[in-house]
């Protein structure tokens, strides 16, 4: 047994059981894979995959207890050589960021600039995804941390600590008539066609859950996972928008007119996830720190470990 076997038992599940798309992933060959495999199985003298002639057609019982194990073991052999570059290559690496147009947009480029000037012999990488892409990206060691307000606590294999609270806000055309109310009602939004994030994005669900306890029915005319996007159509007079503070910055957005929503939709939660039994780089946390200051070294690292206790 040996560690590239385990790397095609779990490239095969992540790959729906395609043996050739776990090939391409890992640039070998079909054959090659199978082999080892097959190879795996006859020293284990276990069963690991059920096939329908040439083909995989699903996993063993035991093959997902095997898997398991595999999984943790190719995480142990990448936390052994991420242990050894912390002491022969303190400051430099890679540091993959996976996370949502809004936060790579509106919240993380200060961060980057800081980070990249303190350390700038480490490469750093921004994969943008839907909330569950870029948690698929952590857990499968794509990415090393992640960031969204959606999803992340709903995985088990993820780590997840809250950054920092937003609220949403509505913005229209320069004297729209709800800029003349004195303030917002959730009935006044309903009544114009409303551009807004798709349902996966940015407290989407905040905003669901209060047209509905409402009981109203907004008129949903544009949604979309970019708030460039949704600000883009407002200003072309398709309807109002509703989108993070955050990413409505005045002095850019002057042909816009901001309306204060916080009494309308509940408050949002941005948070930031690792993969359980990760070693992190001093540098990673020290990224997270500066993106939430109160995320300090310690209080991760305890999560860290009260995760791992509660799995064990």
């Amino acid at each position: 047994m040996n560690l590239q076997q385990l790397r095609y038992l779990n490239e095969i599940v992540r790959r729906d059981l395609n043996v050739s798309d776990a090939a391409a992933a890992l640039y070998t060959s079909q054959p090659a894979i199978s082999k080892q495999i097959k190879l795996l199985e006859e020293e284990l003298g276990i069963q690991i995959f059920l096939r329908n002639g040439k083909r995989i057609a699903a996993i063993t019982e035991p093959g997902k207890g095997l898997l398991v194990i595999a999984r943790r073991m190719l995480l142990d052999a990448e936390n052994f050589k991420q242990y050894a570059q912390e002491f022969h290559s303190k400051d430099s690496g890679q540091l993959v960021i996976a996370t949502t147009h809004t936060q790579a947009r509106y919240a993380l480029p200060p961060i980057v600039k800081q980070f990249t000037r303190r350390y700038p012999k480490v490469k750093l990488g921004l994969h943008q995804g839907t909330p569950t892409q870029i948690a698929e990206q952590v857990l499968h060691g794509e990415a090393d941390i992640c960031i969204a307000t959606e999803s992340l606590s709903l995985y088990e294999g993820l780590v997840t600590l809250p950054c920092y609270e937003w609220h949403h806000c509505v913005i229209t055309p320069p004297d729209h008539p709800l800029s003349k109310l004195p303030e917002l009602t959730l009935a006044a939004l309903a009544q114009y066609p409303i551009i807004t994030y798709d349902h996966a994005f940015s407290g989407r669900g905040k905003i669901n859950e209060a047209f509905e306890n409402a009981g109203l029915t907004p008129d949903i005319a544009l949604t979309a996972i970019d708030a460039d996007v949704i600000k883009t159509y407002v200003e072309l007079g398709l309807g109002i928008g509703i989108l993070a503070e955050i990413a409505f910055i005045p002095e850019r957005e002057k042909h816009l007119c901001k309306m204060n929503a916080r009494h309308l939709f509940k408050p949002n939660t941005t948070r930031i996830a690792i993969r359980k039994n990760e070693y992190l780089r001093a540098y990673t946390y020290d990224f997270i720190e500066l993106f939430a200051p109160q995320l300090t070294p310690h209080v991760v690292a305890h999560a860290m470990h009260l995760s791992n206790l509660t799995e064990d």
